[in-house]
């Protein structure tokens, strides 16, 4: 019963996470088209809410979840190589989230140099991810 308690808190916790990965890239792409100094602030202001009130949260959530489904089936890694690959996956997935912790703070102090495009592009990395994780662990395909 505890095992499908942590999946449940797992997938909640993923779902946050993944919600504030699909919004911030967005308002990245309006704070790149604000002209305006209010404008400006306000989307630093979101940006960073959203990234440390609940992105940061969500994210040590589904780690502490996911760790601890892990420790309780270890034989989880001699179930197939779909793990490993969707391990891969999360930690790429890490990386992607700093790196929007480290646009947050440049968009904060004002320096950004990407246009609006770049971050229609950059939104669509979770989707992939996402797409991918998914597959793997329902289809299991190797």
């Amino acid at each position: 019963m505890l095992y499908l308690w942590l999946k449940a808190l797992h997938i909640i916790s993923m779902v946050c996470w993944f919600a504030g990965l699909f919004y911030l890239p967005r308002l990245f792409v309006y704070h790149a088209q604000s002209e305006d100094t209010v404008s400006k602030e306000r989307f630093s202001i979101m940006e960073r809410k959203l990234y440390r009130g609940i992105m940061g949260p969500a994210m040590i959530a589904t780690l502490i979840f996911g760790i601890a489904l892990i420790w309780l089936n270890p034989s989880i890694f001699s179930q197939g190589a779909w793990i490993h690959a969707k391990l891969t996956l999360v930690v790429i997935l890490i990386g992607y989230h700093h790196m929007c912790g480290a646009q947050v703070k440049r968009f904060a102090r004002g320096e950004n140099t990407r246009s609006h495009v770049f971050y229609r592009w950059f939104n669509e990395v979770p989707v992939l991810i996402l797409l991918a994780i998914v597959i793997l662990v329902v289809v299991r395909p190797f």
